[in-house]
């Protein structure tokens, strides 16, 4: 569990090879590269002058001021405008898309920048998830679920999942935006109406400018559209991005068709599970839902904030934020929803695992080393786990991913493919978190239950009373 659940930690610290204004203000300030274009808090207002506290004191405002360019400074009133202006969710998500935007024109800390993609580099795309799902028919007996192929930019992967990411973060940012409202006595709320709304509408920046920088910077990293075990992007649309691809093999020693092919596999094997499961989606959205609502926030850290905001440093907010105003709840029903999570979501990458692994190894010379750089990549915090625990909260244990890759190839081995397959059909058949600890045991468990539910069907059929031994069709 991450210990500060929507990313309200401390700000990075800025380069030291930053220019003048970023070494003038090394709490936060300045547009370093691959950092956040607005600072690492949104809200100062100290850099103005007549505002209180010199230009560039621990204020990110001031680092967007800069030396109070005229431009930069009516860019920094327009980005103001927007913060208190903003009316709608508890997400302000034009500005997520804004500064992911951002975030992705800067490039990557390697220096890569990103670029449209070419004919060449769609045409290998399309062929490599061509390819993969003709070997994945020989491993699984859900059909292809890719209508399209397509080769993304850093850029199309946010257009494209972001509205995943809001069905994702909403029902946290809800919790946090209505505890806002509550804070204040019932008599004091309708004088500060004004008060409440200024908090929602920067409580929504808060939440936009932190979700922008998280998705900008994964952006740079991810090679498909279901690197977080999650459907983010259009149904039926098996998405690879050249770019990440090519940063992501590099140092690799392998191909870079068997890379690009490896990972179609694995794209190609998520687009079947959440074409052909249809209620997959629902539950593991519905999972993450269950698992906000079991967030509380600290109403005595919110009220204290609210008590002493100074309209001119709302930055304060953000301040109490990221010293842990809210955390999950630690009640049996919220340690449940937690499970269901994260089993869901070890499931869901063990499947492909374990199917990628059964459809390339006899075909890919380089398919162990790919497994295990994937399986390490997951087991030292990869960017999508990075990210899903800053935004939610939530690691994916790599124990999990094991165990339940495990799990699936030995169901593939005692009850061949259709066996496995079929355990999708409902949620209920799917093994729990206990099975993950004993993957063989569930595969004998299951096949004794069976066999006893059969023999009960069968006495209550006869009229047996269920401890008499079976007495063939003598009472027929």
């Amino acid at each position: 569990m991450s210990d500060t659940p929507f990313g309200f930690g401390l700000p990075p610290e800025e380069p030291e090879n930053g220019d003048e204004g970023k070494k003038k203000d090394p709490a936060g300030g300045g547009q370093g590269s691959g950092g956040n274009p607005f600072g690492a808090n949104p809200f100062g207002f100290g850099g103005l002058p007549g505002m209180g506290g010199p230009a560039g004191a621990d204020n990110p405002f001031a680092a967007m001021f800069g030396s109070l360019n005229p431009n930069d400074l009516g860019a920094a009133f327009q980005q103001l405008g927007q913060m208190l202006s903003y009316e709608g969710g508890p997400v302000n998500w034009d500005m997520a898309k804004q500064i992911a935007r951002q975030v992705v024109a800067q490039g990557t800390a390697d220096g890569t920048k990103d670029a449209s993609v070419g004919p060449a580099e769609k045409s290998a795309v399309e062929e490599a998830v061509r390819l993969a799902d003709l070997w994945l028919d020989e491993v699984t007996s859900l059909p292809s679920g890719a209508n399209t192929a397509v080769a993304w930019s850093r850029a199309e992967w946010v257009e494209a999942t972001l509205s995943a990411w809001q069905q994702l973060v909403d029902p946290v940012a809800e919790r946090v935006g209505s505890a806002m409202g509550d804070v204040l006595p019932e008599e004091m709320q309708a004088m500060a109406g004004p008060l409440i709304g200024m908090m929602r509408s920067m409580g929504g920046a808060m939440f936009g400018q932190q979700i922008g920088q998280a998705v900008g910077a994964l952006a740079g990293e991810v090679v498909g559209s279901t690197d977080v075990g999650l459907p983010l992007g259009p149904a039926g649309r098996a998405a690879l991005l050249p770019l990440n691809i090519e940063a992501f093999g590099k140092d690799l020693g392998v191909p870079s068709d068997e890379v690009r092919l490896y990972l179609a596999l694995r794209e190609a094997a998520h687009q079947r599970l959440f074409a052909h499961v249809p209620w997959l989606r629902a539950h593991l959205f519905g999972a993450v839902e269950g698992y906000a609502r079991g967030i509380k926030v600290d109403t005595s850290k919110l009220e204290e904030a609210v008590g002493q905001l100074d309209p001119t440093h709302p930055e304060q907010l953000q301040e109490a934020l990221q010293q842990g105003m809210f955390q999950p709840e630690d009640t049996p029903q919220q340690k449940a929803a937690l499970a269901r999570l994260e089993t869901a979501l070890a499931l869901v990458e063990g499947w492909v695992d374990a199917v990628v692994h059964e459809a390339a190894k006899s075909r890919l010379t380089s398919a162990d080393a790919l497994r295990e750089t994937l399986r390490r990549r997951r087991a030292s915090g990869g960017p999508a786990e990075q990210t899903f625990a800053t935004l939610i909260g939530l690691e994916l244990r790599p124990r999990r991913l094991r165990d339940a890759a495990r799990l699936w190839a030995s169901l593939t081995d005692a009850r061949g493919v259709d066996g496995r397959d079929g355990l999708w059909e409902h949620p209920d058949m799917l093994p729990t978190a206990t099975d993950l600890d004993d993957p063989d045991g569930f595969v004998h468990r299951e096949h004794l239950d069976f066999s006893e539910l059969d023999k009960m069907l069968g006495e209550a059929a006869k009229g047996d009373a269920p401890e008499r031994p079976e007495s063939g069709d003598d009472e027929k």
